[in-house]
């Protein structure tokens, strides 16, 4: 015979699974984004290393007899060639956090660009000569150098800017890290490859 305990038991039982099933669904949701926010990572990871491809390419074929480069490129220089500023691992690591439901994949405009800018090229000995940046995020800094500049920027005249006020990078790949920094950062707007100004002085700029 069914009783009261009888069925408060049953109550008691689908309470439980009621609960274990809210609790599935709560993983579900949070899998689904993490798995949204990885693909987001890998696709500009992506972009990332297509770049780095064509920029090999181009070096190969300049480097060829008869290449465009028309010039011998020494393998016992003081400078570098430009290169692809950013490991997976690095990349990956800024990525802010995503909130949940609410992730972007990113725009094929955010692509960050900068290879076909050869004139700037990184020296492996730069050396700091002041500790102005030593304290500084790659944001603020930027901001002030960008303010003294009174011009747009592009992330190579910044990354020696940053290193020679004393600020230290870790890993072989800065620059695309400084680009990635003010990309994502809206005081900032890109203006083209690689270049960035202050929105700020736009603003002043149009109020004008």
């Amino acid at each position: 015979m069914i009783d009261a305990k009888h069925i408060a038991a049953l109550e008691a039982w689908l309470k439980k699974t009621r609960d274990d099933q809210n609790q599935l669904i709560v993983r579900l949701r949070d899998t689904e984004n993490e798995a949204d926010q990885l693909r987001s990572q890998i696709k500009a990871l992506d972009e990332i290393a297509q770049q780095a491809e064509s920029m090999i390419d181009n070096l190969i074929v300049s480097l060829r007899p008869g290449g465009r480069g028309g010039s011998k490129v020494s393998a016992t220089s003081d400078e570098a060639i430009p290169q692809p500023e950013i490991s997976p691992e690095t990349f990956i690591k800024e990525q802010s956090p995503m909130p949940p439901r609410e992730v972007r994949h990113p725009a094929a405009s955010g692509t960050i660009a900068y290879f076909n800018r050869p004139q700037i090229v990184r020296s492996n000995r730069m050396e700091p000569i002041s500790h102005r940046f030593a304290d500084r995020t790659i944001t603020q800094a930027c901001t002030l150098l960008l303010k003294e500049a009174g011009i747009p920027l592009h992330v190579n005249d910044l990354y020696n800017l940053l290193v020679a006020g004393g600020m230290e990078f870790k890993g072989n790949n800065p620059t695309i890290s400084v680009a990635v920094s003010l990309n994502r950062n809206r005081r900032f707007r890109k203006v083209g490859p690689g270049t960035f100004d202050l929105m700020m002085r736009e603003a002043s700029q149009a109020a004008s």
